[in-house]
């Protein structure tokens, strides 16, 4: 079992880099993985450790001692003794990282060390310094196991004992005792031991001497009182009353090492595993009952190994849900982007043409936007030019007269200021004009450009493309009014001014005041032409938006470029996730979960076969893991993809919820020794059903049974599309029905999530939607598969269809399905179920219903049914009784 564990981790070992595990939970399974397994002998006496290694090893390897003997033990200090396996027998004693040969024996059987050996001396204090190694040849050491025996020495922290002891090795804890009663020293050490490996669960001895040699008649005496004594505490612990304190199984119940329930007699008939996989500590009083040592051993090492396998397996399946997650990811990223990216165009024509469309067909609502504009603003604009301090030269009280190019300079100024103030209001009520557009297109449409853009920026690329977006929305406001674009107005009035200024010039001083500026001011927006003013800016509006609309087409151009890149390097990887990645992972999930149900509830029982298919032999099993009646699907992978596949196949049957209308796996286990350990066999193990579809409608179903068979499957199908599965493979065979004929969906073999689907052939040939072939499908395959099997549940026989009886091989059926044939209709077949049927085998997956709609016609289709049943019976019923009371009359009339 360890060897199968082992090469589970080796193989799962490169994926664990990958997996998220706590630096405990990654401590904890290279211990038990890596460690050989050691039985470690606790306790505060050496009597008692002595007694218990000879038990172990079936012969007195350690001195015995009894009361009474002139060596007192209370007053002995043994040092720690390490049992292991060597094919020669020898007995070193390390010191100071080396070795000083104590005893070697060869070719003959190990006597009893001598006591001198084992006692610790003055400057053997220190525990780290000091280790009695003995090598044996003994079965109990085989397969790297090591028998631990801590030191007693009252000088030494029992803390320190334990982590020596335990250093390198798995543990299993052995505590041994020989008194009725625990000393004051041997709870506090219990109580540390307990704060140190808080679930190990402890195997505790009080432990009777062997006869290891004649005694004398004293020695003889003390070990009768001391049997006796044993004797009666083992009455005790069966039988004395829960009173704190009475006895050592008293004072274990209250460390809470045992519980108040005594479990010695229930060793043969526990159940050793529960969540999580948790063993008690045992209590024996004497070694009538110590070979349970073993089975305690046994079952704290399987508890080890299912918590290591039930990490590993949390580790596998968190991994593998991420591929499947990255695959949806990569599918809908594949899927989207094109659509995203054509949305993008096309709202942004819609966009460019209906700014073009303001602009060509409502200029007559620009001019009077800008004559309500020019009229509202006067009295203010009026003001900002009287209140306007020139910039552009430095005017002072005492210069009388101006030049002439400083009265220009000044007039500019003033019409310059006018026009910005014009310019700023009319661009702000002409993208009012527009603001609707902002609401219909603009929001859905840098949604999408940020998101495609971010996509590209992640991976180090960058597009411009939302910056030309923001280019052409921004157009509007760009509205240049100039003196050119103005109006020949403001030409005539330069005019005026310069003749003007000119002829009066010499006769008459020109003070630029606030009179003068808001002469200048209102001669200007006098001049003004709405009609130039609305040309102008329409003329600017167009040439501006074409340009943006070009630079945009331009960036979108570019942005397609990079994401094709994208996509490329995107379905590379999506192909690695579902053909390599993933179900190589699904195979670890597969191996750790097998060991796991392996160890913890054993190796299923064949009972007879009750099924064979293209990849298995099924057997009845009569019971497993507490499921009865279960049947055990047999498969033995030819190869590497056949392993995958059911590797798939057992994660999405066992990951999805349990649903009346799915086979539930219950879970697996595999064979290592099969075929000589070349070919593993898999073991799925699932709940049992009466019979096949195909078998029921062979041997006769009513027409109300086959139409709730046909809800049942539509619900169960409609559960794997919840899930986010295919099930790809609807048909007779992989219906299942109970005894009340309820039906539920089997063999999800092919069973996959869309994102999954590697575009691969599968299924029957007369139950393949057309586009299975093309290798483009989704989840509308199975609506297809169920139009044929709800064709041979309204025919009531499981006969081929006549339009493909000459069709001699798969080939010939695949052909024949893709030229469009479907089964016939037969005269059994009522309007409503035939419509159904034809719509769900429709070549056009797009034509065919949603399974929501095809349960609520069924159901409609069965209360149809129910109903004329029912009138039916009632129309017999009346016609038994008109004839009863006919002859009822009659035979009076014969009896007169």
């Amino acid at each position: 079992m360890r060897a199968h564990f082992q090469r589970t981790v080796t193989k799962g070992s490169c994926q664990l880099l990958k997996v998220k595990l706590s630096t405990q939970e990654e401590e904890f399974v290279r211990k038990i993985t890596e460690q050989p397994l050691g039985l470690i002998i606790l306790g505060q006496n050496c009597w008692a450790k002595a007694s218990v290694v000879n038990e172990l090893f079936g012969q007195p390897l350690l001195p015995m001692l009894f009361p009474g003997q002139d060596y007192e033990e209370k007053y002995l200090s043994w040092r720690m003794v390490r049992f292991s396996y060597s094919s020669q027998t020898q007995i070193t004693l390390a010191l100071a990282n080396s070795y000083e040969l104590v005893d070697h024996l060869v070719d003959q059987p190990l006597n009893t060390v001598p006591t001198a050996n084992l006692e610790m001396q003055n400057e053997d204090l220190d525990i780290n310094t000091v280790v009695l190694q003995i090598h044996l040849r003994h079965a109990l050491l085989r397969d790297d196991v090591h028998v631990v025996v801590s030191p007693s020495s009252h000088n030494i922290q029992f803390c320190q004992v334990y982590e020596k002891c335990c250093e390198g090795l798995t543990p299993v804890i052995i505590y041994c005792f020989k008194e009725d009663m625990l000393t004051e020293k041997e709870l506090d050490d219990l109580i540390t031991l307990k704060k140190i490996a808080p679930t190990h669960p402890v195997f505790f001895v009080c432990s009777q001497p062997l006869p290891t040699c004649e005694l004398t008649e004293s020695e003889q005496h003390a070990r009768s009182v001391l049997l006796s004594t044993h004797s009666q505490f083992h009455k005790e612990s069966r039988l004395a009353s829960p009173k704190k304190g009475s006895s050592v199984y008293q004072q274990l119940c209250g460390l809470g090492y045992l519980s108040s329930v005594v479990v010695q007699s229930k060793l043969k008939h526990r159940k050793w595993f529960s969540e999580p996989y948790e063993v008690e500590s045992e209590l024996v009083v004497n070694f009538e009952n110590f070979p349970s040592i073993l089975l305690f051993t046994r079952h704290v090492l399987q508890s080890l190994l299912a918590k290591v396998s039930t990490l590993l397996n949390e580790s596998h399946n968190r991994c593998l849900r991420m591929f499947i997650l990255t695959a949806f990811d990569m599918t809908r990223d594949m899927t989207m982007t094109p659509k995203r990216l054509e949305y993008i165009r096309q709202r942004e024509a819609e966009l460019y043409t209906s700014l073009l469309t303001i602009t060509n067909k409502k200029q007559e609502e620009i001019r009077h936007l800008i004559v309500s504009t020019i009229i509202g603003m006067r009295d203010e604009l009026l003001e900002e030019a009287a209140n306007h301090q020139f910039q552009g030269l430095c005017l002072s009280e005492k210069r009388e007269s101006l030049s002439l190019r400083e009265i220009q300079i000044c007039t500019m100024e003033i019409q310059n200021l006018l026009l910005n103030k014009l310019k700023s209001s009319v661009a702000a009520r002409l993208i009012g004009s527009v603001d609707c557009l902002r609401d219909s297109f603009v929001g859905t449409l840098e949604r999408c450009l940020l998101s495609l853009e971010k996509s590209l920026s992640e991976g180090g690329e960058f597009s411009q493309t939302s910056s030309a977006l923001k280019q052409t929305l921004t157009a509007v406001y760009q509205v240049e009014l100039t003196i050119e674009t103005s109006a020949s107005g403001l030409r005539v009035l330069l005019a005026k001014v310069k003749q003007w200024v000119q002829t009066l010039f010499w006769k008459t001083p020109l003070t630029v005041d606030v009179d003068w500026k808001r002469k200048v001011a209102a001669d200007m927006l006098d001049s003004l032409s709405d009609t130039h003013l609305t040309r102008s800016i329409c003329v600017q509006f167009r040439d501006r938006l074409k340009d943006s609309h070009e630079q945009f087409l331009s960036s979108l151009q570019h942005l397609e470029s990079l994401h094709l890149g994208r996509l490329q390097h995107t379905e590379e990887q999506r192909l690695k996730v579902k053909k390599m990645h993933a179900p190589k992972l699904a195979r670890y999930a597969l191996e750790s979960m097998s060991l796991k149900d392996l160890i913890l509830y054993g190796m299923p029982q064949l009972g007879r076969e009750i099924g064979r298919g293209q990849y298995g032999v099924v057997y009845s099993c009569e019971s497993w893991r507490g499921f009865s009646p279960c049947a055990l699907k047999s498969v033995v992978p030819p190869d590497e993809k056949h392993w995958n596949d059911l590797a798939m196949e057992f994660f999405y049957t066992r990951s999805i919820p349990e649903h009346d209308h799915i086979v539930q796996i219950r879970g697996s286990v595999i064979d290592y020794s099969y075929g000589g350990g070349n070919s593993p066999a898999v073991f799925l193990i699932m709940e049992r059903l009466q019979r096949d579809l195909y078998s029921a409608i062979k041997s006769g179903l009513d027409i109300t049974t086959r139409l709730q068979i046909a809800l049942d499957v539509v619900q169960g199908i409609r559960f794997l599309h919840s899930q986010g599965l295919v099930h790809r493979d609807i048909k007779l065979k992989n219906v299942l029905l109970d005894k009340k004929n309820r039906a539920k969906i089997t063999d999800l073999g092919f069973c996959k999530p869309e994102a999954m689907m590697s575009g691969s052939i599968v299924g029957t040939p007369i139950h393949m939607a057309p586009e299975l072939f093309t290798g483009h499908y989704d989840n509308s395959v199975d609506v297809y598969a169920f139009g044929i099997l709800f064709w041979y549940l309204r025919a009531g026989h499981v006969k081929l269809p006549f339009v493909f009886e000459q069709c001699q091989t798969k080939d010939q059926l695949w052909k024949c399905v893709r030229k469009g044939a479907r089964p016939e209709r037969l005269p059994q077949f009522d309007n409503e179920s035939w419509q159904l049927i034809e719509e769900c085998w429709s070549s056009d997956p797009v034509k065919r219903p949603l399974l929501g709609n095809v349960e609520s016609r069924l159901v409609a289709i069965m209360d149809c049914y129910r109903s004329t049943s029912s009138a039916n019976g009632h129309q017999d019923g009346h016609r038994r009784s008109t004839s009863y009371r006919r002859r009822h009359i009659a035979r009076n009339f014969h009896a007169r």
